[in-house]
């Protein structure tokens, strides 16, 4: 059986990122490849994907009334 999956090394023990389906106490051959460094997205691209998926609701209050939206409370 093979798999693969994602870990992290701290300097002595690999952490795997999900779940893994192994048995416990058993040895295992680990063939280790090195991604490459995830840079973090700047924030300017984080606020342009938020505005690319905002929608009007055709709702002009919804914000003054969000309550009363989501839980059916009185409007203020």
């Amino acid at each position: 059986m093979t798999q693969t999956l994602y870990a992290t090394y701290d300097g002595h023990v690999f952490t795997p990122e999900k779940e893994v389906d192994l048995l416990p106490d058993r040895r295992y051959s680990i063939r280790v490849e090195m991604q490459p460094e995830q840079k973090p997205e700047p924030k300017k691209r984080i606020l342009q994907k938020l505005s690319e998926r905002a929608m009007d609701l055709g709702i002009s209050d919804l914000a003054a009334q969000h309550d009363h939206y989501l839980y059916g409370t009185e409007k203020r």
